[in-house]
């Protein structure tokens, strides 16, 4: 299974905002969702494609309420996110899978929300310890290079 997470911008209450409009509201009902940050949004699609279109779908409400998306496809990597961006590419044939994993962006977690990204390549193949604050855990998210740095 492909999941989708959604992470709300500052000052919004994703799941209110989402899940109070119709159309977004049916588009998500299909879905068992899950909220594994702090004002988050997850749920799990079949593929890659399906992931990308249900972002297309929500677009609307993203652009107002969302600060960024992730998909977390098994296929390229069990524990790595790829943006949204990336993962569209992917999706269209732009990037191979094994092409995704050079550009990276560290999120520190701390008390459940996801705090400012690190933007990191590999270093022998390693991801580089996160360093902007002292966390217990990061996500690692796989990002296109245009928007490599933020």
């Amino acid at each position: 299974m492909t999941q989708v997470c959604i992470v709300g911008s500052e000052g919004s209450h994703l799941q209110y905002e989402l899940l109070s409009r119709d159309t977004a509201r049916a588009a998500l009902s299909t879905y068992d969702i899950t909220e594994p940050f702090e004002n988050s949004l997850a749920v799990d699609t079949v593929s890659i494609g399906a992931a990308v279109s249900l972002l297309n779908d929500l677009n609307w409400y993203l652009v107002r309420f969302a600060a960024f998306s992730l998909v977390l496809e098994p296929s390229i990597s069990e524990d790595e996110w790829l943006s949204r961006a990336l993962a569209r590419q992917v999706r269209d044939g732009d990037v191979r899978p094994e092409e995704t994993g050079d550009n990276l962006a560290i999120y520190g977690i701390e008390d459940g929300r996801l705090v400012e990204p690190m933007y990191v390549t590999r270093v022998d193949g390693a991801v580089p310890s996160y360093d902007l604050r002292d966390v217990d855990e990061t996500v690692v998210v796989r990002v296109a290079e245009d928007e490599f740095g933020g």
